[in-house]
């Protein structure tokens, strides 16, 4: 019974993890860039949330308040790329990495100046209430963030491989002047793929405060899910959920059996791991670039 009951709470951290991994490799497939700011989008949209929900700050009720936090999320992905990210165009990927940790740094100082750096906790009505299966108790927060993290993975895998704008996204991460001369408005493009980064980033905010208690240093759960899209596989949708829910499971795991001070090196010595003995990630998607 403890084993189920330590996998359960693994999976729901790891989706977690996979969602905030979602948003690495939203951007990577649209321009093979890496996003280590995307922690931090997930920590500040789930503190746009809870200033508009918690009643002594706007007090509006989650169903309203939490579209708003995405639609905000999105605005704010958007307009990043516009103001800041274009102007890299050109500059080498370790430009863009380094840009993007700092940015990570100005998000977490801004949230630590306008709502400090206490603890907080979102009014979610996601956290009401357990579930009883089999003598295993779920949270329904659990059960919301287990089943939020599979519907938006199988949507966002599906929109990629069908729909024209999916496939125009990755033809304009593989050759941007091909990408240009086809048609494809690449710049257009892009900005929609850091929107959506942004939403899928203020989910992830969303359900990791439904759950738990919210901080500026939250943000730094994007370590893991970067850990998390290497393991599935960087470029795999579904590698990415599932790299989450593994480093999710092993987490309780270690930390039950194993010494002290040993259980948070875990989901780094199986990323070291992977690293040796499948580069690519588990999920591995190289092969030859098409436009």
């Amino acid at each position: 019974m403890e084993f189920l009951q330590l996998f359960v709470s693994g999976l729901a951290n790891g989706s977690v993890y996979g969602l905030i991994a979602l948003g690495f490799v939203l951007i990577y497939k649209a321009t093979e860039s890496v996003n280590f700011a995307q922690g931090d989008f997930m920590m500040f949209g789930a503190f746009i949330a809870l200033w508009l929900t918690n009643t002594e700050y706007m007090g509006l009720p989650f169903w309203i308040a939490a579209p708003m936090a995405m639609a905000a999320m999105g605005l704010l992905g958007y307009l990043l790329d516009v103001t800041i990210i274009r102007r890299m165009f050109g500059q080498s990927q370790t430009a863009v990495v380094i840009l993007t940790i700092a940015l990570g740094f100005v998000i977490r100082f801004f949230a630590g100046v306008f709502w400090g750096h206490e603890p907080q906790t979102l009014q979610s009505p996601l956290a009401v209430g357990d579930v009883t299966i089999g003598g295993v108790v779920l949270g329904m927060a659990d059960v919301t963030i287990i089943v939020v993290t599979a519907l938006l993975t199988f949507s966002l895998f599906q929109f990629f491989k069908h729909t024209k704008l999916g496939l125009a996204m990755q033809a304009a991460s593989q050759n941007q002047m091909a990408a240009y001369y086809m048609g494809i408005p690449v710049k257009r493009v892009q900005g929609f793929i850091w929107a959506l980064s942004g939403v899928v980033a203020a989910v992830a905010g969303i359900l990791f405060a439904s759950k738990g208690a919210i901080d500026p240093n939250a943000g730094m759960l994007g370590i893991k899910a970067f850990a998390a899209a290497v393991i599935g596989g960087f470029g795999s949708l579904p590698g990415a959920l599932v790299g989450g829910l593994i480093i999710g499971v092993i987490e309780p795991f270690a930390a039950r059996y194993l010494p002290a001070g040993y259980s948070q090196m875990a989901p780094y010595v199986l990323l070291l791991l992977v690293l040796v003995f499948r580069p690519h990630g588990l999920f591995s998607q190289v092969r030859t670039k098409k436009v």
